[in-house]
């Protein structure tokens, strides 16, 4: 059953890998898909942020892969299975879900990114760049990426305006980080995540000054980033 198990990740990650072949991809939530039209909406980070999934794609399938090759019965790679492999499952059909359904896609995304942190939280430290870490900026990721479709969402359905949205989301993405950073203080492959999306929106703020968004996502840098520079500090990385 533990080797069946391996399989399913190593089947469910080859499936969310090559997912977009199947769609026309995925850059952010387009303008026209809610009543009030969300043009660069200040929550949503810059385009190229958005090429992080590279890295986490290939990350995740050689860790995936490995796992099955050497690490098949390890107790510490079997705790963070299921929740995984659930949650790439989800995430094998949500870019066709986003650019057709962007609320079905956010009650998605933030299914895929409550099971990516309980896997990274029970992942063990046998292998850890195998293991935990590319689990770890995947979980990161889709945090920050929960925001913004919720972000998003507000704008979109006129709850709020978009800069209220995007001022509400930040706050919230970080108070997520910040708790889920404390639980695995030393590694750093989820703030990391988290601090490339924060970059993003403020290249996306930038170009008209938007300071709010950019002061927020700025603290939010610095928070994630200082308390993961102290905590490496006190031991050997794992």
């Amino acid at each position: 059953m533990k080797r069946h198990l391996a399989l399913v990740v190593l089947i469910s990650t080859l499936t969310f890998v090559f997912s977009p072949l199947a769609t026309r991809g995925f850059n952010g939530f387009t303008p026209d898909q809610f009543p009030v039209v969300q043009i660069d909406p200040p929550v949503q980070p810059a385009g190229y942020a958005f090429s992080i999934w590279g890295v986490i794609y290939l990350w995740l399938l050689i860790g995936a892969g490995y796992g099955v090759w050497r690490a098949a019965d390890d107790p510490g790679w079997q705790a963070m299975r299921t929740p995984l492999a659930i949650s790439l499952i989800i995430g094998t059909f949500w870019i066709a879900a986003a650019n057709a359904a962007p609320i079905l896609a956010t009650f998605m995304i933030v299914a895929m990114a409550a099971l990516a942190i309980l896997a990274m939280l029970r992942a063990g430290n046998s292998h850890p760049w195998l293991q935990v870490r590319p689990v770890a900026l995947y979980a990161g990721w889709l945090t920050a990426a929960s925001g913004v479709a919720i972000g998003v969402l507000l704008g979109g359905y006129a709850v709020v305006s978009a800069q209220s949205a995007a001022i509400i989301c930040l706050i919230c993405v970080l108070a997520v980080a910040l708790k889920v950073q404390s639980a695995r203080p030393r590694e750093w492959g989820y703030p990391i995540a988290v601090v490339w999306a924060l970059l993003g929106v403020i290249v996306q703020n930038a170009s008209n000054a938007n300071w709010p968004v950019i002061a927020l996502a700025t603290l939010g840098i610095a928070a994630l980033v200082l308390r993961t520079m102290l905590s490496l500090m006190k031991g050997p990385s794992t």
